[in-house]
């Protein structure tokens, strides 16, 4: 069983950064693929951005630019490095796991995600 855990979420103004971490275990970590949702109040979960076991990322539209997913297999930790944030970035972020055999492939709806951290909440206020 995979375990996650965030970490680095907090207050902010508009226009800040915070880099979020989540950390993996119970399992090698590059036998994985990551991605990081998000839910914002009275909101459904949403895709936010994905990499892939060798690397490759993907980012919604909406925080393209301005958020940048990474990974250190050697700190089996993957991170959302999150800049420019604005008021409706606000929700709770929650990172996903998924073993994968492709190695580039990513991944971007819920469903093919099968581990889920707590997630950790991100407020930006105006």
């Amino acid at each position: 069983q995979v375990q996650l855990v965030e970490s680095g979420g907090g207050l902010v103004q508009a226009g800040g950064s915070l880099r979020l971490s989540c950390a993996a275990s119970g399992r090698t970590f590059s036998s994985l693929a990551m991605g990081w949702f998000r839910q914002a109040p009275g909101k459904e979960r949403e895709f936010v951005a994905a990499i892939s076991r060798s690397g490759s990322t993907y980012s919604a539209d909406s925080v393209k630019g301005r958020f940048t997913i990474s990974r250190d297999n050697a700190k089996n930790t993957v991170y959302l490095q999150m800049k420019s944030l604005r008021p409706e970035d606000t929700a709770v972020y929650c990172c996903a796991a998924t073993g994968r055999l492709s190695l580039t492939d990513y991944y971007t709806r819920e469903y093919e995600y099968a581990h889920w951290g707590q997630g950790t909440q991100v407020t930006v206020s105006s």
